[in-house]
């Protein structure tokens, strides 16, 4: 082979959700090429979601009644999700404690945990870049594996 035309350079990755999906979210590939929150110790994570997005299947295009008056709502969320990966520093929520430089999982709901002293580098997300470290339930920065 002579050479290859890069397709992406530098991130973010568009892709469409299987399920509602929130800002901030570790995603995870699913069936048909599309993407989900990541479950816990997901080894199929392929970043954090950088907006809120829904499947296309799942958005409302017709009006409902609400009081006798016929409504649509207008600011429905996209059909697709842009997801950071490869180096992007991104706020996400930690179910955990985590220290700074420490590597990190995936946890329930999309959120992350530090994986410990010897993790299974296929679980491996990223690293807890916010300088004081993070308490359990708390949002702080991460760079994306």
């Amino acid at each position: 082979m002579a050479g290859a035309v890069m397709r992406t350079k530098t991130g973010p990755k568009t892709f469409v959700p299987a399920e509602p999906i929130l800002g901030g979210q570790l995603v995870e590939a699913r069936a048909a090429g599309r993407v989900g929150v990541a479950a816990a110790d997901s080894a199929k994570v392929l970043g954090v979601a950088v907006v809120d997005g829904i499947a296309p299947e799942a958005q409302v295009t017709t009006p409902v009644d609400v009081g006798g008056r016929s409504v649509l709502n207008t600011a429905v969320l996209p059909a697709a999700v842009s997801v950071a990966y490869g180096g992007i520093e991104v706020p996400v929520r930690y179910s955990g404690a985590a220290a700074f430089g420490d590597r990190l999982k995936a946890a329930a709901g999309g959120t992350v945990v530090a994986a410990g002293a010897t993790p299974d580098a296929r679980l491996v997300v990223g690293i807890c870049t916010e300088p004081l470290g993070v308490a359990s339930g708390a949002t702080g920065l991460m760079r994306t594996a």
